[in-house]
């Protein structure tokens, strides 16, 4: 009996990467790469940054060389949404330096909200106070701060913030310990607003969330 079918039953033949493995090896590895660094860009981007601490502005809530985390989610979420990061008062942020030029010391800096679009600020005797619709004969922000600014502030103003901006301080308001609004820096739009500051994660031993 003739077992022959007629059918031809052979190898298949190999496939390109087969025949290069070290190719595939090697596109491996940069889709990999790719992806790690797509992801750690998206990540810095949207979800969380991390910041050294300089000078003594913020003292004793931050000391110099205090490792930072600040958090992105609001600022992605608001812009998403196409409208403006709002902070609120009292929280400590991470923001673009207005005012940075290439070659400038200071492009980012850190400082605490005081005030919003429509408030005013008063600083008289050593002494920081707020005026608004609801408290018209003014409050002192620092009552409600979670951190511990200095007991006196340099400087004599009294400023309305304009829209679009907001008016921050450095926690060590003595002479010119904090390069702030009431100290040179001026006010900071929204759009200059990085986030805020969630953790402190260096030095170890003093991490802490805000």
């Amino acid at each position: 009996m003739d077992t022959n079918s007629g059918i031809s039953i052979g190898k298949r033949p190999a496939s390109f990467w087969q025949r290069h493995p070290f190719l595939k090896d090697v596109l491996g590895l940069i889709v990999f790469v790719v992806g790690i660094f797509l992801a750690t860009f998206a990540l810095w981007t949207f979800v969380f940054r991390t910041y050294n601490v300089v000078g003594s502005s913020m003292k004793t809530t931050l000391m110099p060389d205090d490792r930072v985390i600040v958090n992105r989610l609001p600022v992605s979420w608001a812009h998403l949404r196409r409208q403006e990061y709002v902070p609120e008062r009292g929280q400590i942020v991470v923001f673009s330096n207005p005012s940075y030029r290439p070659g400038d010391k200071e492009q980012f800096i850190i400082k605490r909200v005081i005030a919003f679009p429509g408030e005013r600020v008063q600083v008289k005797d050593g002494v920081m106070k707020v005026f608004n619709d609801d408290f018209p004969n003014g409050f002192y922000p620092d009552d409600d701060f979670g951190g511990l600014p200095t007991l006196y502030t340099t400087g004599d103003l009294d400023e309305k913030i304009p829209e679009g901006a907001l008016f921050v301080a450095g926690d060590n308001r003595e002479g010119n310990q904090s390069f702030d609004s009431r100290n040179g820096l001026g006010l900071v739009p929204f759009y200059d607003v990085i986030g805020p500051v969630t953790m402190r994660v260096f030095p170890i031993g003093e991490a802490r969330f805000f």
